[in-house]
């Protein structure tokens, strides 16, 4: 049985994706609306998605958690539970990625459509794995910050607090840079 090649067009464009996805991720550490810095490297994680599939997706995705975890960023969970973090932050940048490219395939007859449903996702499955994870894993921790800041609802705390502003930040880059950049790259590979 043969195996299949992946051709060097491939390798390449993921190898440069890769590398902006930590380079992004390491220069939006420094950038937060709230307690957690926002993720500008959704926007790599889906354009490669879109171009290279679904599993492209993914292998960005993970390449973004792993950069949170070797960073700190997401330390104020570490200390909390860490093999709960680990599980979560690999999970949600991975898992946003591959979705992105599920839905990009699904849809892709219609481009622009389907860049824009894919930007979409990616952001929406990674902060709802979030908060999914901070329900099981960390919700006293969750909760008393909740406290600590005011709040009167550990729910109103993980919408507002945690991820209210980021997330919203995050679902208008995506959805604006994403089908620019696909569109430039497809746009450069036919000249």
């Amino acid at each position: 049985m043969e195996k299949k090649r992946i051709p060097t067009r491939t390798l390449t464009g993921l190898a440069l994706l890769t590398a902006i996805v930590v380079v992004l991720q390491l220069v939006g550490a420094f950038v937060r609306f709230g307690p957690f810095s926002i993720s500008l490297v959704l926007v790599p994680i889906v354009v490669g998605a879109a171009l290279y599939g679904a599993g492209a997706g993914a292998w960005l995705g993970f390449v973004f958690g792993m950069v949170v975890l070797l960073s700190g960023d997401a330390g104020a969970f570490m200390v909390v539970n860490p093999l709960g973090t680990i599980l979560v932050v690999l999970l949600k940048g991975a898992a946003a990625g591959f979705c992105a490219g599920l839905v990009y395939r699904l849809l892709k007859k219609w481009e622009l459509p389907a860049v824009v449903c894919a930007a979409i996702t990616a952001p929406v499955v990674n902060t709802g794995i979030f908060l999914l994870g901070c329900l099981v894993f960390f919700l006293p921790t969750v909760a008393g910050w909740g406290q600590a800041m005011g709040f009167e609802s550990v729910g109103k705390y993980m919408i507002f607090g945690l991820v209210g502003g980021n997330f919203l930040f995050e679902l208008l880059f995506n959805i604006v840079l994403s089908p620019v950049i696909v569109r430039l790259i497809k746009i450069a590979r036919k000249e």
